[in-house]
């Protein structure tokens, strides 16, 4: 079992930055591939990007490319989602995710574990 602790989260104004945090413990003797999905109010949770074991491959969602990324120290077991040149619209409950299978995935069916998200919020 693999549990994950996101931070990070916080209350920022447009156009400011934040990093998340993703942070997996339990049976972590080797790493798996993690997603970053989010939920705004109302909304439906969306796919955010995802990264590879080693970090050699990264898929992010349109809508946050270039001001976006996912990073990975597996030493620490950790992950990052750097986010910059933040919108009002980015606003949402940020969650990490991992998954048991090799390569990254866009659907959330294709994660095993989740966790308890984190809340960002950009001001206008």
């Amino acid at each position: 079992q693999v549990q994950l602790v996101e931070s990070g989260g916080g209350l920022v104004q447009a156009g400011g930055s934040l990093r998340l945090s993703c942070a997996a413990s339990g049976r972590t003797d080797s790493s798996l591939p993690v997603g970053w999905f989010r939920q705004a109010p109302g909304n439906e949770r969306e796919f955010v990007g995802s990264i590879s074991r080693n970090g050699g491959t990264v898929l992010y969602v349109d809508s946050v490319k270039g001001r976006f990324t996912i990073s990975r120290d597996n030493a620490k077991n950790t992950v990052y989602l750097q986010m910059n040149s933040l919108k009002p619209e980015d606003t949402a409950v940020y969650y990490c995710a991992a998954k048991r299978t090799l390569g990254i995935a866009t659907l959330q069916d294709r994660y095993d574990y989740w966790g308890q998200g984190t809340q960002v919020t950009v001001s206008s």
